[in-house]
């Protein structure tokens, strides 16, 4: 790529000269902690649908008699919504600003989520898949706004400590969704028959009304336009190429790849962790199942062994959940002291060993593995997105529209480790998130030499791009 000339490169900062902010105050010295309390709960909004989506997949596997390849189709039509709005998002952003975009968004998610319950009567598989890419729409358009926007509500010194802490509440409806997946799409009726696909509306027409209600209050908010540090110039009159300079810079576009890779990782993990709690997990002691009787957590599986049940699994998801939530939380005191790119190369390469030793099919030991990887993956994704749109300016919008974009990873690469998991067995298809923690480490590692910044902490000309 074509080195940009000294004067477009970021400007010296040497953070122990600059002086003590908060977090959540302006240069100005307006105060916006109301405003990120505001975006806390959107992100707690899209945690909360993408937790139930997880635990989606074997409803219907068993429902619809799908293997593990075909069941991704779920994964599929919710990526697929965030491919398909991406760029319209980080268009509209521009035109209507954070507070217009915002909610668009929420009325998007409000049609998605109403969509469930003629969805639940026509009780065909395309019908649901429907509603999934319709909620994902919308939730691209929060997605696309609500995390630049964090980065700008204060010193850009702690970027990546704000949008970690906004995401650790992102952490928490994770942690809720399965728990709601769970009770209404395995419930079953005095019988003892299923009436998951009978309830599985009631859910989502519950997100319909909030977020209705969120959006009135968007509505009557002050929410401040505020315009991210051009650090590389790009908003100069005379800066060359202007709307398309942001693909210069090699730490922006080697985000998107990155994201691309994490998010196929988190959404393989995430949505076969059922599959792979009923099918890979060595043989429950009898003494549990007499400990816990009655519990429905147990169950004999076709091969004769004592197994979790799907109930089981899903609030197993929660636990997984629950490490995620404690790594966001963690991570974000973590950033307050560490360099971004290197925590993320860090959890990163610690993502890798863990899928290497699921893969190893190491009895209990993987077992645990598998939930460490929630907790290594928890600030990968805000921080890969601070680290990609460090510096850009007005920029910061159309290139974090194209860093949701490349949440379509996570449409793809499930399929692939389905369709391995399929061959062989789910242990062995976590080599395909391994291959992408990899990359993830990497971009991480490599980051300062990419920007031509130190850190996000203090920026340095003398690196080139």
């Amino acid at each position: 790529m074509d080195n940009p000339s000294s004067e477009h490169r970021p400007t010296p900062l040497d953070p122990r000269l600059a002086p003590k902010k908060s977090m959540f105050v302006l240069d100005d010295g307006r105060n916006v902690l109301f405003v990120f309390v505001l975006l806390i709960f959107l992100f707690a909004l899209w945690g909360f649908c993408n937790g139930m989506i997880d635990v989606m997949d074997k409803h219907f596997q068993e429902e619809l008699h799908l293997n593990l390849a075909q069941s991704a189709w779920v994964q599929f039509a919710h990526y697929l919504g965030y491919f398909l709005m991406a760029l319209p998002a980080g268009w509209l952003a521009t035109k209507l600003g954070y507070k217009g975009g915002i909610i668009t968004g929420l009325l998007m998610v409000a049609v998605g989520g109403f969509w469930f319950i003629p969805a639940t009567h026509i009780a065909s598989f395309w019908a649901f898949l429907l509603g999934v890419c319709i909620i994902a729409a919308g939730l691209t358009f929060l997605e696309t706004i609500a995390n630049p926007y964090t980065t700008v509500l204060g010193p850009m010194q702690y970027a990546a400590t704000r949008i970690n802490l906004a995401q650790s509440t992102n952490g928490i409806g994770l942690l809720l969704g399965p728990v709601a997946g769970g009770l209404f799409f395995y419930s079953k009726n005095a019988a003892g028959e299923s009436t998951g696909s009978a309830n599985l509306w009631i859910p989502y027409a519950a997100i319909g009304v909030i977020v209705i209600v969120l959006a009135i209050v968007f509505y009557f908010a002050n929410v401040p336009d505020i315009k991210m540090a051009d650090d590389y110039h790009l908003d100069d009159p005379g800066a060359p190429n202007v709307s398309h300079s942001m693909w210069t810079h090699p730490h922006f576009v080697m985000s998107v790849v990155a994201q691309f890779l994490y998010v196929a990782a988190q959404a393989g993990i995430f949505s076969f962790f059922i599959n792979y709690m009923t099918s890979q997990v060595p043989p429950i002691p009898d003494a549990w199942q007499t400990t816990y009787a009655g519990s429905g957590w147990f169950e004999t599986h076709p091969n004769g062994a004592l197994g979790f049940s799907n109930k089981a699994a899903s609030n197993l998801a929660s636990l997984g959940f629950l490490c995620f939530l404690i790594g966001r939380f963690t991570g974000s005191a973590i950033l307050k002291k560490f360099a971004a790119h290197t925590i993320l190369g860090l959890y990163s390469a610690a993502a890798v060993i863990l899928c290497l030793l699921v893969f190893l099919k190491l009895g209990w030991i993987s077992v645990v593995c598998v939930f460490l990887t929630y907790f290594f993956m928890s600030i990968m994704f805000p921080t890969i997105f601070a680290l990609g749109i460090f510096g850009l300016g007005e920029r910061a919008k159309k290139a974090s529209s194209f860093i949701v974009m490349a949440i379509m990873g996570g449409a793809i690469l499930p399929k692939v480790m389905g369709a391995v998991a399929d061959k062989y067995d789910l242990s062995r298809g976590f080599i395909v998130p391994l291959f992408c923690f990899a990359v993830v480490a990497a971009y991480g590692f490599m980051w300062p030499r990419l920007s031509g910044a130190e850190s996000m902490r203090g920026v340095s000309t003398t690196g080139g791009h």
